[in-house]
């Protein structure tokens, strides 16, 4: 069974985070309804009627795609103290080239992005980290583009000591999820040839956050 728009949590968390803004909604229109396979609802486009609590009208058309989480995954050698990403590169269908990318995924069905991180970290390089591995960078949300999206992104670091034939044993390791058409590669690179690769805003985003947390 299709999910409706209603009960979809990207829904829910996008139409409340709106109120918290003194959002005032007199009408919302599914214009198209994308739903994966098992049915959970994925991307939603509305049309909305809506006011500002000075009563301008907002722009109508809103893209629902939900909240998501970026990983930055960083080996540190034990043996030379040298730090390393662990990094994801895949086609992008947006564009047709090669993107290089820290761990990340959607908030489609859960609440909590320290889940989703593990989740994805796991799923998509098979590092298996525990919460506490996982540090916020990020005390707000921060997003892409909200002229049209609501995605709004979760950037966590985390710093793992292992010996460099561990690390390398990182690279090149084929994942994702076949059924979702995902052919993704890992990738182990230092740290400061990362963004020479990166054309993703997001990934780069949280490379320089990292840099500016470890700078203090």
């Amino acid at each position: 069974m299709k999910q409706s728009l209603e009960h979809a949590l990207k829904f829910k968390q996008w139409k409340a985070t709106l109120e918290k803004n003194g959002i005032q909604f007199n009408n919302i229109q599914p214009l198209h309804l994308i739903h994966k396979p098992n049915g959970e609802l994925i991307f939603a486009l509305l049309n909305i009627d809506a006011q500002d609590e000075q009563g301008q009208k907002l722009l109508p058309i809103v893209l629902l795609r939900g909240n998501f989480v970026s990983v930055l995954t960083c080996f540190i050698s034990q043996e030379t103290g040298k730090k390393f990403l662990l990094l994801v590169k895949q086609y992008r269908v947006s564009n047709g080239e090669i993107s290089y990318e820290h761990p990340a995924g959607m908030c489609d069905s859960e609440n909590d992005p320290y889940k989703v991180a593990i989740k994805e970290v796991e799923e998509e390089t098979g590092l298996m980290l525990k919460k506490e591995n996982l540090v916020l960078l990020n005390k707000k949300m921060y997003y892409t583009s909200p002229g049209l999206l609501d995605e709004g992104g979760y950037f966590f670091y985390c710093e793992i000591t292992l010996p460099q034939s561990e690390i390398d044993q990182y690279q090149d390791k084929k994942t994702g999820d076949l059924n979702e058409h995902e052919h993704i590669q890992t990738c182990v690179v230092p740290i400061e040839d990362a963004p020479k690769l990166m054309t993703n805003i997001p990934a780069l985003l949280n490379y320089y956050l990292y840099i500016q947390a470890q700078q203090g």
